[in-house]
């Protein structure tokens, strides 16, 4: 097993623990307070974020955690260093409609070289690293039924959108790449669908952090798709950007679309 193979394993193995505290949670009354951004937080994500911490800390390697960020807390991240996101969809899951994640992913020059996104109320895992993208079942709080997944090149194309963050100018996109039809879904799941074959194309036409896209990407990237910002650039980490805001981007099944969807999303936004 090489090192990244290690980390994997060990990033799953947190991201399990992590949703068995955000279920206990979800069990019952919800209590969400405003983060200094507007944007909610629970007791959920801090307590998922204590235990990846908890787990991640023997490895050595720093970790980019959103609730710490919010805390104030930034350890010197170097050029190797994990990015997390202890309850990415915080939003859905106050609503309770169960589109909410589990986001941890390795960077290591600024390219996201390993992701796991789990889905704590289907137990849904997905995960990506050298070796490919697979999904597994992790409802028990063990692996099983691991199932090596890649995209869809259909020429019919599926677009998701978030539930959450829609944007006005998806509509033209759509028109302008002719979408044959669309899949709502909150979260990094998003990611999971293009890595699953289930879509072929998200735009990302609103705000996001690394923490709400590293392990989505590096699942995708696994899967065989591609991330681009609107200058038809890879999306990378550690570049210094504000607040860790991302620039627009667009995900989708293959490079190829990649780019048309990003020239035409430029083209839009002017």
């Amino acid at each position: 097993m090489t090192q990244v193979q290690a980390l994997t394993a060990l990033a799953l193995e947190a991201a399990i623990a992590a949703a068995q505290a955000i279920l206990a949670v979800y069990a019952r009354p919800i209590n969400a307070v405003a983060k200094g951004d507007g944007s909610p937080v629970t007791e959920a994500d801090q307590a998922a974020e204590a235990i990846i911490l908890q787990y991640l800390a023997p490895s050595g390697i720093p970790v980019l955690a959103e609730e710490s960020v919010a805390a104030g807390i930034i350890p010197d991240l170097g050029a190797r260093y994990f990015v997390v996101d202890p309850l990415d969809g915080t939003k859905e899951f106050i609503k309770r409609n169960g589109e909410f994640t589990v986001n941890i992913a390795l960077v290591e020059h600024g390219v996201p070289v390993m992701g796991v996104v789990l889905a704590p109320v289907s137990g849904e895992a997905f995960v990506g690293d050298a070796r490919g993208a697979s999904v597994c079942d992790t409802a028990s709080g063990s692996v099983r039924n691991t199932q090596s997944i890649t995209v869809s090149n259909r020429p019919a194309l599926r677009v998701v959108a978030s539930r959450s963050h829609g944007h006005a100018a998806l509509a033209q996109l759509c028109a302008a790449l002719d979408i044959r039809s669309d899949v709502s879904v909150g979260s990094s799941l998003k990611f999971c669908l293009l890595a699953r074959g289930d879509a072929e194309l998200y735009p990302r036409f609103t705000p996001t952090c690394d923490w709400d896209t590293a392990a989505g990407q590096a699942v995708l990237e696994a899967a065989g798709g591609a991330v681009l910002t609107l200058d038809g650039e890879r999306l990378r980490y550690g570049t210094g950007r504000p607040g860790f805001l991302n620039p627009y981007f667009v995900a989708a099944a293959n490079l190829a679309l990649a780019q048309r969807a990003a020239r035409e999303m430029a083209g839009i936004l002017g």
